[in-house]
């Protein structure tokens, strides 16, 4: 009983009226002078898509790095970075032949990172399996020279659904590696995706230290046509599957993480980042992932600003390039960082989508976790309720230390895989008000570590 209420008494923080009337302020300047919403609509529909090392990336780097240099931040720069410049080519084609002469169409894209078939495509039989040990147990004399289908679905009873995605995405990702030692011709993946769909969902694959002679072509198919494959097969375990890609992976480019910095008037040596990724998948706009994260961090020294705040500690708001397929740019910011010596107490990312925020999931020590639920009550009128330990960002991992404080905005998730990577990524996926919110949420999160800072553990 002692240990319990010793637990509840950490978990209380002192914060004055003032804490309440700020953040009503902060959300009532993001709900009707936000410019979340203004600034992923250009992101969105002027520019699109933005895969590292492509034009439309490199214009990203250029509008939002001048965006920023429009709200009045003491600096705004270039980080430069070398990415992989992946291109998917002609658009992709695949059918299911029966027999010959007798085929049926189906929708695949290319996986980022997968070589291209011959130029007259490629046809096999096809194997299916569920992961990795199941294709072990099959060998080589069952997969050599086929094509390997893994067909492992989200677990649609996880409420949870990125640990729905994290509980399959290996056999997008690993998937060829895998294949490719039992003599494997190809690979095709089913879409990670919890809807029923007709959309191919990409995403990236590794070859690792496979030798470029032995590497595979890999794709994505869509739900409804993994499904139509694998009854296919139930029913004849000789029919064939084509598919034909014209990806190329070409040598690494120049590009940029696009950093704005607001100078602390009393710790400036003292650094809390807010970002998302710039770069997205090809296939959509990339308007849930990532143009919703960089657009919400982009409006927190705004939100800041309009709610007459002048932070203690120095803000800085980075926008990571090549998250989707390499975090370059994360790599490259912490290895400045700690060439630097720059202190970063805190640091928050926002990369699940621009759907209603529910809270945050934080790494930190038990100390800072405790002064954080303290601030819950001031999140109620919100509906933000959702503060647990747990994965902050792949972008701000790198920047873990023993005496920091990470955390990731969580939006509500049930929608959020339907888009991911796939065409529809899209700007009319996009609700403002949704939208304004998160960045609201994340402002007033970022006022908080700003005005009480975090718990330092004591000098030995």
């Amino acid at each position: 009983m002692k240990n319990i209420l010793f637990i509840f008494f950490l978990s209380i923080n002192i914060f004055s009226q003032n804490d309440t009337e700020t953040i009503r302020a902060i959300y009532n300047n993001s709900l009707t002078n936000g410019k979340s919403y203004q600034w992923l609509d250009y992101l969105s529909n002027q520019i699109g898509g933005r895969l590292s090392g492509s034009l439309n990336a490199e214009k990203a780097v250029y509008w939002t790095k001048s965006e920023l240099e429009k709200i009045g931040l003491d600096k705004v720069w270039l980080q430069p970075v070398m990415v992989p410049k992946w291109v998917r080519g002609t658009p992709e084609f695949a059918y299911i032949e029966s027999k010959p002469g007798k085929t049926t169409n189906v929708n695949i894209c290319a996986l980022g990172g997968s070589i291209a078939t011959h130029a007259k495509g490629l046809k096999a039989n096809v194997v299916e399996v569920k992961d990795f040990q199941e294709l072990e147990r099959l060998g080589r004399a069952n997969i050599e020279g086929k094509i390997v289908f893994y067909n492992r679905p989200m677990e649609k009873t996880l409420i949870n659904t990125f640990k729905s995605y994290g509980g399959c995405v290996n056999q997008r990702y690993e998937g060829a590696v895998h294949a490719s030692k039992y003599g494997a011709v190809g690979v095709i993946v089913r879409s990670m995706n919890l809807l029923l769909d007709d959309l191919p969902h990409t995403g990236s694959m590794t070859y690792d230290n496979v030798p470029v002679e032995d590497r595979i072509p890999s794709a994505a198919i869509s739900t409804n046509d993994a499904e139509l494959l694998s009854t296919m097969l139930k029913l004849d375990n000789n029919i064939k599957f084509y598919f034909k890609q014209n990806c190329k992976q070409f040598k690494d480019v120049l590009s940029y993480n696009v950093i704005g910095e607001l100078t602390g008037s009393e710790y400036p040596n003292e650094y809390i980042v807010v970002g998302g990724h710039l770069d997205s998948w090809d296939l959509g706009d990339g308007s849930h992932d990532d143009g919703a994260g960089c657009v919400q961090s982009m409006d927190v020294i705004r939100l800041l600003k309009l709610s007459d705040i002048r932070p203690k500690r120095t803000i800085r708001v980075v926008l990571f390039m090549n998250e989707e397929n390499g975090t370059r740019g994360a790599m490259k910011y912490a290895q400045v960082v700690a060439e630097k010596n720059e202190n970063h107490i805190f640091a928050l990312e926002s990369d699940a989508g621009g759907f209603s925020p529910r809270g945050f999931y934080f790494d930190s020590d038990d100390k800072n976790f405790n002064q954080i639920l303290g601030w819950k009550e001031l999140f109620k009128p919100y509906l933000i309720h959702f503060f647990e330990r747990g994965g902050s960002g792949a972008d701000i991992g790198p920047l873990k230390t023993s005496t920091n404080v990470l955390s990731g905005l969580k939006p509500d998730s049930q929608r959020y895989f339907d888009h991911h990577h796939s065409a529809i990524d899209n700007f009319d996926a996009i609700n403002k008000r949704e939208l304004e919110l998160g960045a609201a949420t994340i402002t007033s999160l970022i006022y908080l570590i700003d005005k009480y800072g975090i718990v330092k553990k004591p000098k030995l």
